[in-house]
């Protein structure tokens, strides 16, 4: 398909600031027991993306990358299998540049590892369209599953909505069969109306491009690259976002919070505000991601703490 006509924009839907932040604020002071606990830290690896998107990133850095997300702590499922427990699950993808996605292809062969690739002129997005498209294409030639793409916020600060969802549609049809997620960089859009209305735009210009399965097309908050990113009230309001547009089209929307994520914690904080929000469909590695490589230690802490009475040194851990 060959988008020709122009995108009908969605309507603006205003946001309660006040009762957003009020109700984002509440599901981090759920009581969580052990054995939920446990699960919910499991289910946050398994949703876990791992990230290297720096200038010094090298072929060796990546293949390291991907056999940590294949097997995140084997010292810790030594000891869990020892217990009668099973070990702990591998991350959901790695994100890598698009010049490295041949070589992740290559390391993770077999796995259930997905490859994700940052694309369109990351992290601007300022970049000309023809190029952006090239590097989507490319990427998803080399073997990526996944591309996160960033919309042009001066675009859309400055009011050219139906440019931004053009650019949206036209990169959904050049990933082919690879899934979108639309990178919003909310800690540029300054209000929560904006955050909603980019969300909503994004959605909505994403399927317009044609049909979609469920978890085809993610939103996502952050390029980890601007501060603030992953709030609660700005997941919130994407998350509503969401739950609207799965209403409309019963198309499941996927989310994924990025930047600023660091602790087990915070991670459970947003798996409650995602259930009580979209409900349990959304609880699974197809609808949600976590894209904070910095959380996947303290999520192992954790479940070595759980399984062993104690805490993990910081260092028992490779960084990823």
């Amino acid at each position: 398909m060959t988008i020709s006509t122009p995108i009908l924009l969605p309507p603006r839907r205003p946001v309660d600031t006040i009762m957003a932040t009020r109700r984002a604020d509440s599901f981090g002071k759920r009581s969580i027991k052990s054995a939920s606990k446990e699960f919910a830290l499991r289910l946050a690896v398994s949703m876990t993306d791992l990230t290297t998107l720096e200038g010094k990133d090298s072929p060796e850095k990546v293949r390291s990358l991907c056999r940590k997300a294949m097997s995140p702590a084997p010292a810790l499922d030594r000891a869990l299998r020892a217990a009668g427990k099973q070990p702990v699950p591998s991350v959901a993808a790695i994100c890598v540049y698009p010049s490295l996605v041949a070589v992740a292809k290559e390391t993770l062969a077999g796995s259930s590892v997905k490859i994700a690739s940052v694309a369109t002129g990351f992290p601007s997005g300022q970049f000309p369209l023809d190029i952006r498209l090239d590097d989507v294409r490319r990427a998803v030639g080399d073997g990526a599953d996944e591309i996160d793409m960033v919309i042009n916020r001066g675009a859309f600060l400055a009011g050219q909505y139906a440019l931004v969802a053009d650019e949206i549609a036209r990169v959904k049809e050049a990933c082919g069969p690879a899934h979108l997620k639309v990178i919003l960089e909310t800690g540029e859009l300054e209000t929560l109306d904006s955050v909603r209305y980019a969300s909503d735009l994004a959605i909505h210009a994403a399927l317009s491009a044609g049909p979609a399965a469920d978890g085809e097309i993610f939103i996502k908050t952050s390029t980890g690259k601007v501060t603030p990113a992953a709030t609660m009230p700005v997941v919130l309001v994407m998350l509503e976002a969401i739950r609207d547009a799965h209403r409309d089209t019963g198309i499941r929307i996927g989310m994924k919070p990025a930047g600023g994520i660091r602790t087990a914690k915070a991670a459970i904080a947003q798996l409650v505000m995602v259930h009580e929000t979209l409900g349990p469909d959304w609880l699974h590695p197809h609808l949600f991601r976590f894209g904070a490589s910095v959380l996947l230690n303290d999520l192992l802490r954790q479940i070595a703490r759980l399984s062993r009475g104690g805490y993990a040194a910081r260092d028992d851990f490779a960084e990823a």
